[in-house]
């Protein structure tokens, strides 16, 4: 059985850095049903992450049941294993996230701890529950801050609503000693070359001779902001594809700029220290960078479905969306974010639920695993901001 409790790099300080499909491809897998989902918000902090487990352990037994009852007949006891033995596991719950998702199934099991709050949640259905997670891993509001000195580096990623230190790579040094190693402060260092053309194409050149130990300084901190962009882009944002927002004072700024070949950059920056901020302002002072280029890219992405809805090329309807994905068609699929249609996809029919109660499945996710699988992309958009009142809008590719 496939088990994985370290999944999140945030919870875990294992660096993981990859594109959302990736996060969620083990999870798109056709695992025999019933498939098992798990969505519980925790508290981070003391006392009150000590409610975790027991919050945990109520639902738990709401899945128990819903899987009795929805699935009579199955070997509950050997799915529901691993989500037992999560419970017995101290320091698993000894640090907490701002929420989890369990999924199982039979050969699976896989846990996310997750920087966002997620709805209290248990599904019983032919598939893993996705959608939440989809809303959290979504690049479109995710950035990393690249916190720069001239001695060492720390590195965050974060959203709207929170911003966490995470581990650095192994190839990505954290401080200028790690990078230079003897060459820091060395009085002797030969500067007949220019380095590097820098990102905006601007040669960088050093002096001749020896030169004073002020100009020993400044070059070798721009030796170690050329280390650092270079490892920095090529094992997290290359990976990732979320933009780069630097925090640093501000004389540091045009020096890195000058150099940085990161696609994923921002011009715009944070012009502070991070480590005299706190987590709260550090996120702030991100989101006033981020939120512009967040609207902006959902007003394109809603101008884009309203040009293709009065082409014939796009639907509301989740009858015609689930025909659409299931055939490959729908290349960007728009859902709303705390919208549930209760129910379960016969082939590419939708049937609707009676009613929603524990275990019960989500047309919607259902409509966004098809389209997940088959290459198109789903954006999980705030009620105020979706373009229909259907809770979808699927754009097709031809």
């Amino acid at each position: 059985m496939s088990a994985n409790l370290n999944a999140n790099v945030h919870a875990t300080g294992k660096h993981k850095d990859v594109p959302v499909f990736q996060r969620l491809k083990p999870l798109l897998a056709d695992y025999p049903p019933p498939c098992l989902s798990l969505y519980q918000p925790s508290f981070r902090a003391f006392p009150d992450s000590q409610q975790n487990p027991v919050h945990y352990r109520n639902l738990l037994k709401e899945l128990t049941t819903a899987l009795e009852r929805n699935r009579q007949g199955v070997a509950s006891e050997k799915l529901l294993e691993p989500f037992e033995r999560l419970l017995d596991d101290a320091g698993f719950w000894a640090h907490p996230q701002d929420g989890l998702a369990v999924f199982g199934a039979a050969g699976f099991f896989h846990v996310e701890k997750i920087q966002r709050p997620v709805p209290e949640l248990v599904v019983v259905n032919d598939h893993l529950y996705i959608k939440p997670l989809i809303r959290v891993f979504q690049s479109e509001d995710t950035y990393q801050i690249l916190a720069l000195d001239r001695k060492e580096i720390k590195l965050y990623q974060g959203d709207r609503y929170v911003v966490d230190q995470i581990p650095l790579a192994p190839s990505v040094p954290r401080t200028i000693d790690e990078a230079l190693g003897p060459e820091v402060h060395l009085p002797g260092v030969d500067r007949t070359a220019p380095f590097a053309a820098g990102r905006g194409g601007q040669a960088v050149y050093a002096h001749h001779g020896h030169g004073s130990k002020m100009d020993e300084a400044r070059l070798d901190v721009e030796r170690f902001f050329r280390v650092v962009d270079r490892a920095v882009a090529d094992a997290h944002s290359k990976p990732s594809g979320v933009p780069l927002i630097v925090a640093a004072l501000p004389e540091y700024h045009s020096r890195f700029r000058e150099l940085s070949h990161n696609p994923f950059l921002l011009d715009e920056g944070i012009h502070l220290n991070a480590d005299a901020h706190t987590r709260d302002e550090l996120r702030d002072a991100a989101w006033r960078v981020m939120e512009p280029r967040y609207h902006a890219r959902l007003q394109q992405l809603i101008d884009a479905y309203h040009a293709a809805k009065a082409r014939g090329l796009a639907t509301d309807d989740l009858t015609h969306a689930l025909e659409f994905a299931t055939d490959g068609r729908v290349g960007t699929l728009l859902v709303e974010a705390e919208r549930r249609i209760p129910g379960h996809v016969d082939g590419h029919m939708p049937r609707p639920a009676v009613r929603d109660e524990p275990g019960v499945g989500d047309l919607l996710d259902d409509l966004a695993e098809r389209v997940l699988k088959t290459g198109g992309q789903v954006i999980v958009v705030p009620k105020g901001r979706m373009p229909t009142d259907t809770g979808l809008a699927a754009v097709f590719r031809y």
